[in-house]
């Protein structure tokens, strides 16, 4: 049954203060349906503060502080955007050897907007194809990957996309990609 296709297999989503919320809900959403366990982690418990671009949104509940978290316990990551949470997010070092585990073990990773700004810092760009936010093309070409202007690009295990608009590519994207790959772990 395709709605199952992620049946057993738990997902990270790594976000903080400042998560783009459409960014960090749709795909919470598309993995459910797909029938992953998804937990929101975060360097803090409690909750973090959701925006709808510059304008503060919803309280979202995090599933599991960071420190609690273990990378070889997840079969994928989402990285959420929004420019506040992946600045934040690059600037705990947690966060980023979180990431860079995922990306040594060659785990799916889905990154959305601003949050490929975590994958510089976990050095998981260098020769890649990907997209993001247009802001960060100048960074993710210096640090090497080859960025594009595209709705979503998959390069191996790795799915980008630019803005929530293109929410609906990257979820299908992602969840095929996830289906795909963490089988293969």
């Amino acid at each position: 049954m395709e709605s199952q296709v992620l049946q057993g297999r738990r997902v990270a989503v790594l976000a903080t203060d400042g998560v783009e919320q459409i960014e960090l809900t749709k795909p919470v959403e598309a993995l459910r349906a797909a029938g992953a366990v998804v937990e929101i982690v975060a360097p803090k418990a409690g909750e973090i503060q959701g925006f709808n671009h510059h304008d503060k949104a919803d309280r979202i509940r995090v599933d599991r502080p960071l420190a609690e978290a273990e990378a070889g316990g997840y079969d994928a990551i989402v990285l959420p955007g929004g420019v506040i949470n992946p600045d934040q997010l690059r600037l705990e070092p947690k966060a980023i050897d979180f990431v860079r585990t995922f990306a040594l073990a060659g785990k799916p990773i889905a990154a959305i907007c601003h949050g490929p700004w975590t994958l510089i810092d976990a050095r998981a760009v260098q020769g890649r194809k990907m997209t993001s936010w247009p802001s960060l093309q100048t960074d993710l070409t210096n640090a090497g990957a080859q960025w594009v202007d595209e709705e979503v690009v998959v390069d191996q295990q790795l799915v980008t996309s630019r803005k929530p608009d293109d929410l609906p590519a990257f979820c299908k994207k992602m969840v095929e990609t996830f289906a795909q790959r963490a089988g293969a772990q």
